[in-house]
């Protein structure tokens, strides 16, 4: 257990670091759209600090392999959480934004939610499992994949309207969000066949499994259209929002597809499921709509 909370808050140092460094990159780039992927991809291949910051996400992936390795996936995704804080921290520092007090309280509560869900590992010895039935799989993340992007199409239609109120971006974070929790659930399983000491026979399986087509197509789609939504909004916004929707979404999900038995003791079950539960009224209680002008920074030019 310890290895896996080590490898969870290594994830999060580098997910808030390279989230960070993408939006400093993403400042000075002509606009992106996602009705444009080749056009972005190539935008993106020729800023070095972006590079930069998509290698850092790339080795925060990497440590998520090894969290699902040692933790149920609820605990897990409640501890990726924790580097909502950070990420907070250092778009302030680095970016110069400055969160509302709303969403500073927000974030507070995120961090509660955080403590809970770890109390709830405390002299834990629930099973891990490292597969999910096929069939069970595609039913929640194929129908899953596309409301993200429907969400994502009808957040565009949206913002073309004259005379809108200039956007937080939080309907780009839920729709992104739905996208890498299919991710999440497709790293869970790459994990569980990696994991295995007989390499030369659980890349084949690997192969016959659904999980690296649906993290090539999450991860590919994702892409582009997180960070359009990077560019045009606020960093401290946007990764909160998308990190609760992914974990909320994983922890359900994941639960079902992989068949990972929550905490028998009476407390801590209320631990892991209040703090999900906070995690998500966190989301629920967000403001869509800045209160700046429409030229302001953050909105559609």
């Amino acid at each position: 257990m310890v290895w896996g909370v080590a490898a969870a808050l290594v994830a999060n140092v580098l997910y808030s670091t390279g989230f960070v460094l993408e939006k400093r990159a993403l400042a000075g780039m002509p606009a992106l759209s996602a009705a444009q992927p080749g056009r972005a991809l190539l935008l993106l291949a020729g800023r070095p600090l972006w590079i930069c910051g998509a290698t850092v996400l790339a080795l925060g992936f990497a440590a998520q392999l090894a969290v699902y390795r040692t933790l149920p996936i609820a605990a897990a995704q409640g501890l990726f959480l924790s580097g909502l804080v950070l990420l907070l921290v250092l778009s302030s520092v680095v970016l110069g934004e400055r969160p509302s007090g709303r969403e500073r309280r927000a974030v507070a509560v995120i961090g509660l939610a955080l403590v809970m869900v770890v109390s709830s590992l405390y002299g834990s010895s629930e099973e891990i499992s490292h597969s999910a039935p096929a069939g069970i799989l595609l039913a929640l993340c194929l129908p899953t994949l596309a409301a993200g992007l429907l969400l994502y199409a009808a957040a565009e239609r949206r913002a073309r309207r004259r005379h809108r109120q200039p956007t937080t971006g939080v309907a780009y974070a839920v729709a992104v969000g739905l996208l890498y929790g299919v991710s999440s659930l497709a790293i869970k399983g790459i994990s569980g066949h990696l994991g295995t000491s007989d390499l030369q026979d659980s890349v084949p399986a690997l192969l016959a499994s659904p999980y690296p087509y649906l993290l090539l197509l999450t991860g590919s789609s994702g892409l582009v259209l997180s960070q359009t939504a990077l560019q045009r909004c606020r960093a401290s916004l946007i990764v909160p929002v998308c990190s609760t929707v992914t974990c909320v979404f994983t922890i359900v999900s994941g639960t079902i597809a992989f068949s990972e038995p929550l905490p028998q003791d009476p407390l801590r079950l209320l631990l892991r499921i209040g703090g999900t539960a906070l995690a998500l009224m966190v989301l629920l209680t967000l403001p869509r709509h800045d209160a700046a002008t429409p030229t302001s920074e953050g909105t559609l030019p």
